[in-house]
């Protein structure tokens, strides 16, 4: 049967397409403010006007077909259009001015906030964006910032948070230093080394013993509880430091230590306080945000 492009139900599209990115009826419905009942049927409507199976039932979840995953990433490809389109839409209003703070770690707000600014200032050139370089999710309760960029989900009930990705991080050490040093060729061998910490350095210590990675307080040679600094004296071959690859790959003379091995995946959150998550010219901007970090390529 010939499927008429013009009479296919976006409603329908975008229910499967919520469906497909959580795995649960239950969930998608509450991310599209629908009913279980009624976010199934579309899903059955969809199915019948198709004539395709989308879904199988593995277990408590759901499991996209072999036709569902093909379908999925056209699916996609029309969601992310809607959101520009929305995006875009929202950003000719009149009334989208004033100011937006937006906090995230120095290391973020100096390597990736400025390019994400450039498209928030391209779609709402109404808007004054200030950025915060602080790791203090803090700052969001003070009402010192509007939307938060954090690699930990928040726990503070008056805040609404995103996972827009997750990306992945390794551990690096300058050529100079490991010309020295030597390279390590097991975790055992990284007992010997010196590290740079930077933040707290017990929580550095207690996730790095939690990896299998043989390291002491006294390890820790210099750090900073600025990241930026405490990059530069890895780069300035001070020792062994972890980092988002999409930083390292931006840093000459650096080399990935173990690789393969000790490569880690962390998420990255948008976070904002719900009263002004309602705001237009909040919600814009932490939507431009999601988009642009979600389109971020990793450095890998």
């Amino acid at each position: 049967m010939d499927i008429d492009p013009d009479r296919l139900d976006w409603t329908h599209l975008r229910s499967f397409l919520a469906t497909a990115e959580t795995a649960s009826l239950s969930a998608a419905a509450r991310k599209l403010g629908l009913t279980q009942p009624t976010l199934s049927r579309q899903v059955a409507a969809l199915e019948t006007s198709l004539s395709i199976l989308l879904f199988e039932r593995v277990g408590r979840g759901l499991e996209l077909t072999d036709a569902g995953r093909e379908l999925l990433t056209h699916v996609q490809d029309m969601g992310a259009a809607a959101s520009r389109l929305a995006l875009t839409a929202a950003a000719q209003r009149s009334d989208i001015s004033g100011k937006v703070r937006i906090t995230a770690s120095d290391i973020y707000s100096t390597i990736f906030v400025p390019q994400m600014i450039v498209e928030v200032r391209k779609r709402a050139p109404g808007l004054i964006i200030e950025v915060v370089a602080t790791n203090d999710i803090s700052d969001l309760m003070r009402r010192e910032a509007d939307i938060a960029i954090r690699h930990m989900r928040p726990e503070e009930p008056d805040l609404v948070a995103r996972l827009v990705r997750e990306v992945t991080g390794r551990f690096y050490a300058a050529t100079s230093y490991l010309d020295k040093r030597g390279r390590p060729k097991t975790r055992e061998d990284l007992a010997q080394h010196d590290w740079v910490s930077f933040g707290d350095t017990n929580r550095m210590v207690d996730y790095m013993v939690a990896m299998g990675i043989p390291v002491m307080h006294d390890g820790f040679k210099v750090g900073s509880e600025n990241g930026l600094v405490a990059w530069e004296m890895a780069c300035a071959g001070l020792g062994i430091c972890p980092m988002d690859d999409a930083v390292g790959a931006l840093s000459n003379g650096m080399e990935v230590v173990l690789e393969g091995e000790l490569d880690v995946t962390f998420p990255i959150w948008l976070v904002t306080h719900r009263e002004v998550h309602t705001s237009p010219r909040i919600r814009l901007v932490f939507d431009i945000l999601a988009q642009c970090i979600g389109a971020t390529k990793a450095g890998r």
